[in-house]
Protein backbone atom coordinates (compact mmCIF):
# COMPACT_ATOMS: atom_id res chain seq x y z
CA UNK A 1 0.00 0.00 0.00
CA UNK A 2 1.42 3.24 -1.08
CA UNK A 3 1.36 6.34 1.23
CA UNK A 4 -1.52 8.00 -0.61
CA UNK A 5 -3.77 4.99 -0.14
CA UNK A 6 -2.82 4.84 3.57
CA UNK A 7 -3.76 8.46 4.13
CA UNK A 8 -7.09 8.10 2.32
CA UNK A 9 -8.00 5.05 4.39
CA UNK A 10 -7.09 6.81 7.63
CA UNK A 11 -9.24 9.86 6.81
CA UNK A 12 -12.13 7.57 5.86
CA UNK A 13 -11.96 5.76 9.20
CA UNK A 14 -11.76 9.07 11.13
CA UNK A 15 -14.78 10.56 9.38
CA UNK A 16 -16.92 7.41 9.61
CA UNK A 17 -18.65 8.36 12.96
CA UNK A 18 -19.62 11.78 11.67
CA UNK A 19 -20.97 10.29 8.43
CA UNK A 20 -23.03 7.82 10.51
CA UNK A 21 -24.47 10.59 12.66
CA UNK A 22 -25.48 12.59 9.63
CA UNK A 23 -27.16 9.56 8.09
CA UNK A 24 -29.02 8.92 11.44
CA UNK A 25 -30.30 12.46 11.59
CA UNK A 26 -31.41 12.33 7.96
CA UNK A 27 -33.25 9.07 8.41
CA UNK A 28 -34.90 9.80 11.84
CA UNK A 29 -37.84 12.21 12.54
CA UNK A 30 -36.56 14.08 15.62
CA UNK A 31 -38.17 17.42 16.47
CA UNK A 32 -36.74 20.30 18.47
CA UNK A 33 -39.12 22.41 20.61
CA UNK A 34 -38.27 26.06 20.23
CA UNK A 35 -39.24 28.61 22.94
CA UNK A 36 -42.74 30.20 22.80
CA UNK A 37 -41.72 33.76 22.28
CA UNK A 38 -45.34 35.02 22.64
CA UNK A 39 -45.77 33.39 26.07
CA UNK A 40 -42.34 34.59 27.15
CA UNK A 41 -43.29 38.11 26.17
CA UNK A 42 -46.58 37.82 28.14
CA UNK A 43 -44.70 36.56 31.21
CA UNK A 44 -42.27 39.43 31.00
CA UNK A 45 -45.21 41.86 30.73
CA UNK A 46 -46.83 40.32 33.83
CA UNK A 47 -43.58 40.67 35.80
CA UNK A 48 -43.25 44.27 34.73
CA UNK A 49 -46.85 44.90 35.76
CA UNK A 50 -46.25 43.36 39.20
CA UNK A 51 -43.08 45.37 39.58
CA UNK A 52 -44.97 48.53 38.72
CA UNK A 53 -47.72 47.56 41.20
CA UNK A 54 -45.08 46.95 43.90
CA UNK A 55 -43.51 50.31 43.11
CA UNK A 56 -46.94 51.96 43.38
CA UNK A 57 -47.54 50.25 46.72
CA UNK A 58 -44.13 51.38 47.95
CA UNK A 59 -44.92 54.95 46.93
CA UNK A 60 -48.26 54.71 48.73
CA UNK A 61 -46.53 53.29 51.82
CA UNK A 62 -44.09 56.21 51.76
CA UNK A 63 -46.99 58.63 51.50
CA UNK A 64 -48.87 56.89 54.35
CA UNK A 65 -45.71 56.87 56.47
CA UNK A 66 -45.27 60.57 55.90
CA UNK A 67 -48.89 61.22 56.85
CA UNK A 68 -48.55 58.98 59.94
CA UNK A 69 -45.41 60.80 60.96
CA UNK A 70 -47.16 64.13 60.54
CA UNK A 71 -50.09 62.85 62.62
CA UNK A 72 -47.77 61.56 65.35
CA UNK A 73 -45.89 64.85 65.42
CA UNK A 74 -49.21 66.68 65.70
CA UNK A 75 -50.37 64.43 68.56
CA UNK A 76 -47.01 64.88 70.27
CA UNK A 77 -47.39 68.65 70.01
CA UNK A 78 -50.89 68.35 71.44
CA UNK A 79 -49.54 66.08 74.21
CA UNK A 80 -46.81 68.58 75.06
CA UNK A 81 -49.34 71.36 75.20
CA UNK A 82 -51.71 69.21 77.27
CA UNK A 83 -48.88 68.33 79.65
CA UNK A 84 -48.08 72.01 80.05
CA UNK A 85 -51.75 72.75 80.64
CA UNK A 86 -51.95 69.97 83.26
CA UNK A 87 -48.87 71.31 85.05
CA UNK A 88 -50.42 74.78 85.04
CA UNK A 89 -53.71 73.40 86.37
CA UNK A 90 -51.90 71.42 89.09
CA UNK A 91 -49.94 74.49 90.10
CA UNK A 92 -53.15 76.49 90.18
CA UNK A 93 -54.88 73.78 92.20
CA UNK A 94 -51.93 73.55 94.60
CA UNK A 95 -51.95 77.29 95.04
CA UNK A 96 -55.70 77.20 95.65
CA UNK A 97 -55.39 74.32 98.11
CA UNK A 98 -52.51 76.03 99.91
CA UNK A 99 -54.43 79.28 100.20
CA UNK A 100 -56.65 78.17 103.12
CA UNK A 101 -53.56 76.83 104.92
CA UNK A 102 -51.73 80.10 104.32
CA UNK A 103 -54.69 82.08 105.60
CA UNK A 104 -54.93 79.79 108.63
CA UNK A 105 -51.21 80.14 109.37
CA UNK A 106 -51.47 83.92 109.10
CA UNK A 107 -54.36 83.93 111.54
CA UNK A 108 -52.43 81.78 114.02
CA UNK A 109 -49.41 84.07 113.70
CA UNK A 110 -51.62 87.08 114.32
CA UNK A 111 -53.19 85.48 117.39
CA UNK A 112 -49.78 84.45 118.74
CA UNK A 113 -48.48 87.95 118.09
CA UNK A 114 -45.47 86.81 116.08
CA UNK A 115 -44.37 85.02 112.94
CA UNK A 116 -42.93 81.52 113.13
CA UNK A 117 -39.35 81.71 114.39
CA UNK A 118 -38.47 78.34 112.90
CA UNK A 119 -40.17 76.00 110.49
CA UNK A 120 -39.77 72.79 108.56
CA UNK A 121 -41.81 71.98 105.50
CA UNK A 122 -41.70 68.70 103.58
CA UNK A 123 -44.01 66.28 101.79
CA UNK A 124 -44.40 64.53 105.13
CA UNK A 125 -45.00 67.32 107.60
CA UNK A 126 -45.17 71.06 108.14
CA UNK A 127 -43.85 72.33 111.49
CA UNK A 128 -43.89 75.92 112.72
CA UNK A 129 -42.39 77.06 116.01
CA UNK A 130 -43.54 80.23 117.76
CA UNK A 131 -42.31 81.93 120.94
CA UNK A 132 -44.89 82.98 123.53
CA UNK A 133 -44.38 85.99 125.78
CA UNK A 134 -47.50 86.21 127.95
CA UNK A 135 -47.80 88.51 130.94
CA UNK A 136 -47.59 85.66 133.46
CA UNK A 137 -45.47 83.07 131.66
CA UNK A 138 -43.16 82.43 128.75
CA UNK A 139 -43.39 79.47 126.48
CA UNK A 140 -43.46 78.00 123.01
CA UNK A 141 -46.06 76.89 120.50
CA UNK A 142 -45.41 74.15 117.97
CA UNK A 143 -47.99 73.87 115.21
CA UNK A 144 -48.01 70.53 113.41
CA UNK A 145 -49.60 69.85 110.03
CA UNK A 146 -49.26 66.13 109.31
CA UNK A 147 -49.38 65.16 105.63
CA UNK A 148 -48.78 61.42 105.92
CA UNK A 149 -49.14 58.56 108.38
CA UNK A 150 -45.39 58.57 109.00
CA UNK A 151 -45.26 62.22 110.09
CA UNK A 152 -45.69 61.51 113.81
CA UNK A 153 -45.27 58.59 116.16
CA UNK A 154 -44.93 57.84 119.86
CA UNK A 155 -41.98 55.80 121.10
CA UNK A 156 -41.12 54.04 124.33
CA UNK A 157 -37.91 54.88 126.15
CA UNK A 158 -35.22 52.81 124.46
CA UNK A 159 -38.05 50.94 122.73
CA UNK A 160 -38.94 48.81 125.74
CA UNK A 161 -41.47 48.81 128.54
CA UNK A 162 -39.78 50.11 131.66
CA UNK A 163 -37.15 51.97 129.66
CA UNK A 164 -36.67 55.71 129.65
CA UNK A 165 -34.66 58.32 127.77
CA UNK A 166 -34.73 62.06 127.22
CA UNK A 167 -36.76 63.49 124.36
CA UNK A 168 -33.51 64.66 122.75
CA UNK A 169 -32.05 61.15 122.89
CA UNK A 170 -35.22 59.73 121.31
CA UNK A 171 -35.11 62.38 118.56
CA UNK A 172 -31.49 61.59 117.78
CA UNK A 173 -31.98 57.82 117.90
CA UNK A 174 -34.88 57.94 115.46
CA UNK A 175 -33.57 60.76 113.27
CA UNK A 176 -36.65 62.88 113.99
CA UNK A 177 -36.88 66.60 113.25
CA UNK A 178 -38.70 67.43 116.49
CA UNK A 179 -39.97 65.88 119.70
CA UNK A 180 -42.26 66.60 122.66
CA UNK A 181 -42.71 64.71 125.91
CA UNK A 182 -45.85 62.56 126.13
CA UNK A 183 -47.68 60.87 129.01
CA UNK A 184 -47.08 60.44 132.72
CA UNK A 185 -45.13 57.65 134.39
CA UNK A 186 -44.75 55.54 137.48
CA UNK A 187 -41.38 54.50 138.90
CA UNK A 188 -40.53 51.06 140.27
CA UNK A 189 -38.15 51.80 143.14
CA UNK A 190 -36.99 48.19 143.34
CA UNK A 191 -35.98 47.79 139.71
CA UNK A 192 -35.32 51.45 138.96
CA UNK A 193 -37.49 51.17 135.87
CA UNK A 194 -39.88 53.88 134.70
CA UNK A 195 -43.22 52.72 133.30
CA UNK A 196 -45.83 54.61 131.23
CA UNK A 197 -48.82 55.61 133.30
CA UNK A 198 -52.03 53.59 132.79
CA UNK A 199 -53.39 52.91 129.27
CA UNK A 200 -50.65 53.19 126.64
CA UNK A 201 -50.82 52.22 122.97
CA UNK A 202 -48.25 51.69 120.23
CA UNK A 203 -48.99 50.70 116.63
CA UNK A 204 -52.66 50.12 117.45
CA UNK A 205 -51.91 47.70 120.29
CA UNK A 206 -52.13 48.08 124.05
CA UNK A 207 -48.71 48.02 125.68
CA UNK A 208 -50.01 46.24 128.78
CA UNK A 209 -53.75 46.19 128.42
CA UNK A 210 -56.60 48.64 128.83
CA UNK A 211 -57.15 50.29 132.20
CA UNK A 212 -60.46 52.07 132.95
CA UNK A 213 -60.20 55.75 133.82
CA UNK A 214 -59.52 56.59 137.46
CA UNK A 215 -58.67 59.82 139.28
CA UNK A 216 -59.56 61.95 136.25
CA UNK A 217 -56.87 60.39 134.05
CA UNK A 218 -57.38 60.75 130.31
CA UNK A 219 -56.02 58.83 127.35
CA UNK A 220 -54.41 61.14 124.75
CA UNK A 221 -53.35 59.96 121.32
CA UNK A 222 -53.85 59.88 117.57
CA UNK A 223 -56.26 57.75 115.58
CA UNK A 224 -55.33 55.75 112.51
CA UNK A 225 -56.60 58.65 110.36
CA UNK A 226 -54.29 61.17 112.13
CA UNK A 227 -56.91 62.82 114.34
CA UNK A 228 -56.33 63.81 117.96
CA UNK A 229 -58.44 61.60 120.22
CA UNK A 230 -58.72 61.40 123.98
CA UNK A 231 -60.82 61.50 127.08
CA UNK A 232 -62.01 59.28 129.88
CA UNK A 233 -62.90 55.69 129.02
CA UNK A 234 -64.45 53.16 131.36
CA UNK A 235 -64.70 50.48 128.67
CA UNK A 236 -62.12 49.35 126.15
CA UNK A 237 -64.66 49.10 123.33
CA UNK A 238 -65.40 52.81 123.67
CA UNK A 239 -61.75 53.65 123.05
CA UNK A 240 -61.43 51.04 120.31
CA UNK A 241 -64.25 52.72 118.36
CA UNK A 242 -61.94 55.72 117.88
CA UNK A 243 -59.34 53.45 116.19
CA UNK A 244 -56.35 54.65 118.24
CA UNK A 245 -52.94 54.26 116.65
CA UNK A 246 -50.84 55.39 119.60
CA UNK A 247 -51.24 57.35 122.80
CA UNK A 248 -50.43 57.79 126.48
CA UNK A 249 -52.21 58.86 129.65
CA UNK A 250 -52.22 61.95 131.85
CA UNK A 251 -54.60 64.46 133.42
CA UNK A 252 -56.78 66.51 132.91
CA UNK A 253 -58.92 67.12 129.84
CA UNK A 254 -58.77 70.86 129.05
CA UNK A 255 -61.10 71.46 126.08
CA UNK A 256 -63.77 69.47 124.29
CA UNK A 257 -65.45 70.89 121.18
CA UNK A 258 -64.00 74.30 122.03
CA UNK A 259 -65.48 74.36 125.53
CA UNK A 260 -63.45 74.52 128.72
CA UNK A 261 -63.64 71.45 130.93
CA UNK A 262 -63.64 71.60 134.72
CA UNK A 263 -60.13 71.38 136.13
CA UNK A 264 -59.91 68.98 139.12
CA UNK A 265 -59.26 70.93 142.32
CA UNK A 266 -55.97 69.17 142.94
CA UNK A 267 -54.67 70.38 139.60
CA UNK A 268 -55.76 73.94 140.27
CA UNK A 269 -53.45 74.33 143.24
CA UNK A 270 -50.94 71.48 143.30
CA UNK A 271 -49.06 73.08 141.74
CA UNK A 272 -50.76 76.33 140.83
CA UNK A 273 -48.05 77.28 138.33
CA UNK A 274 -45.62 74.94 136.66
CA UNK A 275 -43.80 74.13 133.47
CA UNK A 276 -46.51 72.62 131.29
CA UNK A 277 -46.95 70.64 128.09
CA UNK A 278 -50.38 70.56 126.49
CA UNK A 279 -51.64 69.21 123.18
CA UNK A 280 -54.61 70.47 121.19
CA UNK A 281 -56.16 70.20 117.75
CA UNK A 282 -57.88 72.69 115.46
CA UNK A 283 -60.98 72.05 113.37
CA UNK A 284 -58.75 71.23 110.39
CA UNK A 285 -57.02 68.55 112.55
CA UNK A 286 -53.70 70.37 112.72
CA UNK A 287 -52.06 69.93 116.12
CA UNK A 288 -50.78 72.54 118.54
CA UNK A 289 -48.37 71.88 121.40
CA UNK A 290 -47.87 74.52 124.08
CA UNK A 291 -44.80 74.16 126.30
CA UNK A 292 -44.22 76.68 129.09
CA UNK A 293 -41.10 77.38 131.11
CA UNK A 294 -40.88 77.39 134.89
CA UNK A 295 -38.01 77.50 137.37
CA UNK A 296 -39.15 74.52 139.41
CA UNK A 297 -42.21 72.46 140.34
CA UNK A 298 -43.09 74.27 143.56
CA UNK A 299 -45.92 76.26 141.96
CA UNK A 300 -44.34 79.70 141.87
CA UNK A 301 -43.42 79.87 138.18
CA UNK A 302 -44.81 78.73 134.88
CA UNK A 303 -48.45 78.77 133.78
CA UNK A 304 -51.70 77.69 135.36
CA UNK A 305 -53.94 75.26 133.51
CA UNK A 306 -56.69 77.92 133.50
CA UNK A 307 -54.36 80.34 131.71
CA UNK A 308 -53.55 77.72 129.11
CA UNK A 309 -57.24 77.00 128.64
CA UNK A 310 -57.80 80.69 127.89
CA UNK A 311 -54.91 80.71 125.42
CA UNK A 312 -56.16 77.61 123.64
CA UNK A 313 -59.67 79.04 123.30
CA UNK A 314 -58.28 82.33 121.98
CA UNK A 315 -56.30 80.42 119.36
CA UNK A 316 -59.38 78.54 118.19
CA UNK A 317 -58.34 75.11 119.45
CA UNK A 318 -61.16 72.55 119.49
CA UNK A 319 -59.92 69.75 121.79
CA UNK A 320 -57.00 69.88 124.23
CA UNK A 321 -55.36 67.75 126.91
CA UNK A 322 -52.69 68.25 129.53
CA UNK A 323 -49.57 66.13 129.12
CA UNK A 324 -46.90 65.46 131.72
CA UNK A 325 -45.29 68.71 132.87
CA UNK A 326 -42.83 69.96 135.47
CA UNK A 327 -39.37 68.58 134.84
CA UNK A 328 -40.85 66.33 132.14
CA UNK A 329 -41.73 69.24 129.82
CA UNK A 330 -39.43 68.92 126.80
CA UNK A 331 -39.46 70.53 123.37
CA UNK A 332 -36.83 69.64 120.76
CA UNK A 333 -36.58 71.22 117.29
CA UNK A 334 -33.84 70.64 114.71
CA UNK A 335 -31.69 68.84 117.27
CA UNK A 336 -31.83 71.68 119.82
CA UNK A 337 -33.50 71.94 123.21
CA UNK A 338 -35.99 74.80 122.83
CA UNK A 339 -37.47 75.09 126.33
CA UNK A 340 -35.67 75.47 129.65
CA UNK A 341 -36.12 72.25 131.61
CA UNK A 342 -36.92 73.01 135.26
CA UNK A 343 -34.58 70.23 136.43
CA UNK A 344 -31.70 72.06 134.78
CA UNK A 345 -31.48 69.22 132.28
CA UNK A 346 -33.85 67.01 130.34
CA UNK A 347 -35.60 64.26 132.27
CA UNK A 348 -35.57 60.64 131.10
CA UNK A 349 -39.10 59.69 130.10
CA UNK A 350 -40.90 56.46 129.17
CA UNK A 351 -42.87 58.01 126.27
CA UNK A 352 -42.16 60.72 123.72
CA UNK A 353 -43.91 62.10 120.64
CA UNK A 354 -41.63 62.40 117.60
CA UNK A 355 -42.08 64.19 114.27
CA UNK A 356 -40.45 63.29 110.95
CA UNK A 357 -39.71 65.09 107.67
Amino acid sequence: MNPVQFINRTLLLASAPFIGMILFLLCSHLTVQLPDFHRLAATQFTIQKELQHAADQLDKAKTDAAQTRATIERFYQLYEQSAKDVVTMVQTADAASDKPTTIFDNRISTKLGAKASRQTNSANIDLKLYYLAESNYKGYALKVNMKSDSAMKMVLGKDKVGGSETTLDAVRRYGAVAGVNAGGFADDDRSGKRYPLSTTMLNGKYVYGFEPTFEDLAFIGLSSDRKLIGGKFSRQEDLDKLKPSFGATFVPVLLQNGKKQAIPSQWQTSPARAPRTVIGSFKNDQLLFLVTDGYDERGNSGATLAELQDKLVALGVKDAYNLDGGGSSSLIFDGQIINRPSDGKLRSLPTNFLFFK
